[in-house]
């Protein structure tokens, strides 16, 4: 089921500009804990990440991840790849809409809020954004809605 015409919210963290925001549930398939969020479409981030104070909650143990240096925002920083599975919930009613199975995801120290990036999870959407209207769409490329 596509998102369609969704519009932007506003999270205070960041201020009072409204943004495209998806609820998600991050999940460790190696565990199966579960957290409920919320995550920025970010087509300006090249990978998914995740804020480090999530790790543990996840059964992840932080620092045995892959490690490697990445740019953020605000720099060179740290990171720690471990295997994730996303659940895209809708905005409104929170049904389960897409899973994006099992794949690397970074861990970054200093990071407030999960940032939903380009190689390992937009390019498996069509994604509309519409700026000047706040609103946006997304779709699973090769989406099959079960009957």
């Amino acid at each position: 089921m596509p998102i369609k015409d969704c519009p932007f919210s506003v999270y205070a963290q960041f201020g009072d500009e409204p943004r495209p925001i998806l609820p998600v549930r991050i999940i460790n398939p190696h565990t199966g804990k579960r957290i409920q969020t919320i995550g920025i479409i970010d087509t300006g981030a090249d990978e998914c990440s995740i804020p480090a104070d999530y790790a543990p909650l996840l059964g992840h143990d932080l620092q045995s991840g892959h490690i490697k240096q990445v740019y953020t925002g605000n720099g060179m920083t740290t990171a720690y790849s471990h295997t994730t599975r996303f659940e895209i919930l809708h905005p409104a009613s929170f049904d389960l809409l897409y899973t994006v199975d099992d794949i690397p995801v970074d861990f970054l120290p200093n990071l407030h809020i999960v940032l939903l990036g380009v190689n390992n999870f937009l390019s498996k959407f069509i994604l509309n954004i519409d700026y000047p209207k706040h609103i946006f769409s997304i779709l699973m490329k090769n989406f099959v809605p079960k009957d």
